[in-house]
């Protein structure tokens, strides 16, 4: 589910002009890297150049542009103490006045751009599985929660694809290369059949299940002398997740896991 895409296209519906604000140069050192855009509308702003006092000066050069009808501009702004910015570097800025073309060619970039994002299969909508699908929604990924009961699957709320499946097994088998899977269903059973599909695939960017040691313990055996499957893949599954956190609120769970699913990911 193209999520970028869907809040990007929201933004231009609700804005009456809007301004691409794009980095054409970056020369030392800089918030962000050359091509990095956002649009300035009169009420409001989608995405972001770095953030502080160049932000700033952008969005307000933006919004004249659009008070003033110019349908162009430029800046070339030194990151120095003079704005009260210590990067350093020096960054070049194009605006430019959206329109009908324009809006549908950014939209096409950004459906390209989310189409090849990382998927991340989170199963069950448990109370830490609702919390983690949340602490996701904002990342750049294609976040998908999994779910065999429809009435939890109604009430999750995050900005994320939402899947019924009576056999959330199968899922993993058509899976991007590279994906990654997080299991903390109401099942342990079901637990164990999802992780052994997710091991079986060599693809996998990281394989997680929610638990103690005692629960990987109880898995590592039936997965080793009754599943048929290897001891060396039990090394690639993380179990539990997020570290060694003591605190077992879902919130801080799904927090801790975030990070180490996104380090995953950045890592393969």
């Amino acid at each position: 589910m193209a999520q970028r895409a869907a809040q990007l296209s929201r933004f231009l519906e609700e804005a009456d002009a809007t301004v691409k604000v794009e980095i054409s140069t970056a020369r030392g050192s800089t918030p962000r890297e050359a091509g990095t855009w956002m649009l300035v509308s009169s009420d409001g702003i989608f995405g972001t150049i770095g953030g502080g006092r160049l932000e700033m000066m952008a969005i307000e050069e933006a919004r004249s542009l659009l008070s003033d009808g110019k349908t162009a501009g430029s800046m070339t702004v030194p990151l120095g103490p003079e704005i009260g910015q210590c990067c350093g570097g020096n960054v070049a800025l194009d605006l430019q006045r959206m329109d009908a073309t324009s809006e549908t060619e950014l939209l096409t970039e950004r459906k390209q751009q989310d189409a090849m994002l990382p998927e991340v299969y989170v199963f069950g909508a448990g109370h830490v599985g609702k919390a983690l699908a949340r602490a996701l929604s904002p990342l750049p990924l294609n976040t998908v929660l999994v779910e065999t009961r429809e009435d939890e699957l109604e009430l999750v709320t995050a900005d994320v694809d939402k899947r019924l499946a009576a056999m959330p097994e199968t899922l993993i088998e058509t899976a991007k290369p590279g994906s990654a899977y997080v299991v903390l269903t109401h099942d342990h059973a079901l637990d164990f059949l999802i992780v052994q599909t997710a091991l079986a695939r060599k693809d996998a960017a990281y394989v997680g299940m929610i638990g103690s040691k005692t629960k990987r313990a109880s898995f590592a055996s039936w997965y080793t002398r009754e599943a048929g499957g290897q001891r060396r893949d039990l090394d690639r599954l993380v179990c539990p997740i997020g570290g060694t956190v003591r605190d077992k609120r879902p919130e801080v769970i799904a927090a801790f896991a975030a990070a180490e699913i996104m380090a995953a990911l950045a890592s393969a």
